[in-house]
């Protein structure tokens, strides 16, 4: 059992109804994209070609931010927020799509950029996942 998972287990009241599996795994999703992606940017500024992945660079530190605040934000979601959840969920989504995409681009030449945009193709699906346990 993850920290996330028996943490949530140990809440002292009911989250409305929230799926607990969806929820924990929203968690560490975000949490373990947010760490990837800070590593992907990390090693693309010890690329020899450093100036051509400005953009990835960017993308990858975006990503990362949005990632820890949505995992932050949902490790306090109990008593049924969903309000202000949704729309962070959504930016999240679409912040590691946007990663993803531009990962795959230096995929080929640089596997962290492949590594990375797993992560992020998993933290978007969990993401999309918990939304849809929202209603």
């Amino acid at each position: 059992m993850t920290h996330a998972a028996e943490m949530l287990d140990l809440y002292p009241h009911d989250l409305d109804g929230i799926d607990r599996a969806a929820l924990t795994r929203c968690i560490e999703e975000c949490f373990s994209c947010a760490q990837v992606c800070t590593a992907c940017a990390d090693s693309c500024l010890g690329e020899a070609t450093v100036a051509d992945l400005v953009a990835c660079i960017r993308t990858d530190l975006d990503c990362a931010e949005i990632c820890d605040t949505t995992g932050r934000v949902l490790t306090r979601h109990t008593g049924g927020r969903t309000a202000p959840t949704r729309p962070l969920l959504e930016a999240c989504a679409a912040a590691c799509a946007a990663c993803r995409e531009e990962c795959l681009r230096h995929a080929g030449m640089h596997e962290h950029c492949e590594v990375c945009a797993e992560a992020c193709r998993r933290c978007e699906q969990a993401c999309r996942n918990l939304l849809a346990t929202l209603g």
